[in-house]
């Protein structure tokens, strides 16, 4: 579905990515992880097509991205980046709807079906209820949910998020996660997360890309790149990896106090 392929990336004169090779298979979650700095942010532009790769190639369903014009790429990808600022205080219903814009005509009004996906994104991100409140009188995860549903009002089959959960309580980090899980698993879209939380990207992704220093740490699955070796070298901090006896999937609790060797 979207392929990188050796990418190497500037961001403000300096190299931040470094040879980036990751192909998403349709029906997968990816989640991008990495300190600070890492690339993450870069790596998903690039991706997007918003930054040009000083190297390599991106290819969208095996096209060159720099061969697609904009409004197709933005039929084909939705990007949810860390921070979105708007100059007007929109209503959040006018802000979900600019997610159908790639699928309108230059002066065309949104239809009734057009609302209608609107609202569904809105209730699968539980902010229905926010539909008439100004965007800039929301909090910031109220704003959050609101810039998702957006995406997910575009209708691609690419999703590149980069901090969903960022400013989500608990409950909507859960459900966020979980309505990614439905949706991948329906053949709704694939999806690449840039994500913090190492507890969380245990139980969502099926493939780690773990980066540092904008280079290829680890890729492949949960219990292949998140070790305690491989957290330890890319953090820089210790962590205890257990393995929940009711899932079965990994967790992970950082380490104030050093472990005590015998």
């Amino acid at each position: 579905m979207l392929e990188l392929d050796g990418v190497v990336a500037r961001y403000d004169g300096r190299r931040v990515l470094h040879g980036i090779t990751l192909a998403v298979r349709p029906g997968e979650l990816v989640g991008l992880l990495g300190p600070n700095g890492a690339g993450k942010s870069t790596l998903l532009r690039v991706a997007a097509g918003l930054h040009a790769p000083e190297a390599g190639h991106v290819r969208l369903e095996d096209r060159p991205l720099e061969a697609l014009g904009r409004t197709e790429i933005a039929r084909r990808i939705a990007l949810v980046p860390q921070r979105t600022d708007l100059a007007f205080p929109f209503s959040v219903m006018e802000v979900v709807l600019m997610g159908r814009a790639p699928h309108l005509g230059s002066y065309a009004i949104e239809s009734d079906d057009d609302r209608a996906v609107a609202e569904d994104a809105l209730r699968e991100m539980d902010a229905l209820d926010l539909r008439d409140r100004p965007f800039p009188s929301l909090s910031g995860g109220e704003r959050q949910r609101v810039v998702i549903a957006r995406a997910l009002c575009q209708r691609a089959p690419v999703l590149l998020l980069d901090e969903p959960a960022a400013f989500l309580d608990i409950r909507h980090q859960v459900a966020l996660c979980a309505r990614l899980r439905e949706g991948v698993r329906a053949g709704r879209y694939c999806v690449v997360a840039a994500m913090h939380d190492l507890n969380l990207a245990a139980q969502t992704c099926d493939r780690i890309l773990l980066l540092c220093e904008g280079r290829t740490a680890g890729l492949g699955t949960v219990d292949e790149v998140l070790t305690y070796a491989l957290v330890r070298a890319t953090f820089g901090v210790d962590v205890y990896v257990g393995v929940n006896e009711l899932t079965g999937a990994r967790y992970f609790l950082p380490m104030v106090a050093a472990p005590r060797r015998a």
